[in-house]
């Protein structure tokens, strides 16, 4: 990694970590980001990215999608293997923290840069490289997700 990379991941880390937090959990954050910044630091395209901080969160979404998928399928290959037992019990989250991670991954992205960094809508579209419309509508459909998940646990 250069002297250049090395400062450009300081300067991004928390953020890209809190990011990550929010779509895959604390435990699993710091791992997704490592990740994404030895793969796309070490990779060929990364002297030609222009937006190194929007490639970031991208990749830190896509790593984190993966880590979903991964893990589910995890879960569901312990199901077959020992169908009587509980895949993994619930961790104690406060009841917002609950509700979001009932989100898809896209919603929760979307979740997280506008309420927890305080992003506006133009700024989400380009960290996740999406368009400002499908930013509205992946916002609108998880509020309006978190309010039936919210009403029905109290």
């Amino acid at each position: 990694m250069e002297e250049a990379d090395g400062e450009l991941y300081r300067k991004h880390a928390d953020e890209l970590i809190r990011f990550a937090t929010g779509l895959v959990g604390p435990t699993n954050a710091p791992d997704v980001v490592s990740e994404v910044v030895l793969r796309c630091m070490g990779s060929k395209r990364w002297a030609q990215v222009t937006e190194k901080r929007a490639y970031l969160f991208r990749c830190t979404y896509n790593e984190a999608a993966r880590f979903h998928r991964s893990t589910n399928r995890r879960r569901s290959r312990e199901a077959r293997a020992a169908p009587s037992e509980p895949l993994d019990p619930q961790e104690v989250r406060p009841e917002v923290l609950s509700a979001v991670s009932r989100l898809s991954i896209r919603q929760r992205a979307v979740v997280v840069l506008t309420y927890w960094e305080d992003l506006d809508p133009a700024a989400v579209a380009r960290l996740l490289r999406i368009s400002e419309g499908s930013v509205r509508r992946h916002l609108n459909r998880a509020r309006s997700r978190l309010r039936e998940v919210l009403d029905a646990d109290s």
